[in-house]
């Protein structure tokens, strides 16, 4: 199928028959009014539309990620999980240096291993907390680490 007409979502545009996960690939810049530019980087995890993460692991992933990946950066704005469940985007403020971006998502999976506990998997912080996985979260950290040589090719 090919898309006829351009599409006012980032991601609509991009042929996901085409790529090839894993990846990390700049999806976007948007400069706000003060001159602050927000950078939206596409994790690409699973291949597109023939693998995707289950549920409970993909939501204890968020909940690391979200928190770990702060300990690296304070530029980061938001890591938010994909609705087909194959990646996360990433949003970080006022920062260029895509060596950076690799170097933070390999320390914060690395972060996911050694994890003994999901951060706010609880009823209070969380609004599922029954849907975690701790141990399928690290296996997703784990096969995405071993494809680590592969995260600039995203064709």
């Amino acid at each position: 199928m090919t898309v006829e007409k351009k599409m006012n979502v980032e991601s609509f545009n991009l042929d996901h028959t085409k790529v090839k996960a894993p990846y990390i690939r700049l999806a976007g810049v948007k400069t706000g009014y003060n001159g602050d530019e927000i950078r939206k980087y596409d994790i690409r995890f699973c291949q597109p539309n023939k693998e995707h993460m289950e549920m409970p692991a993909l939501h204890s992933l968020e909940h690391m990620m979200a928190e770990f990946s702060r300990n690296y950066s304070d530029k980061i704005v938001d890591i938010s999980p994909m609705g087909c469940q194959t990646g996360f985007y990433l949003s970080v403020v006022n920062h260029d240096d895509y060596d950076e971006i690799f170097s933070l998502v390999e320390k914060t999976l690395k972060d996911v291993l050694t994890a003994t506990e999901v951060p706010a998997c609880n009823e209070v912080q969380c609004g599922w907390a029954a849907s975690h996985s701790l141990e399928g979260a690290k296996e997703i950290a784990e096969k995405m680490l071993s494809r680590r040589s592969e995260w600039t090719e995203v064709f």
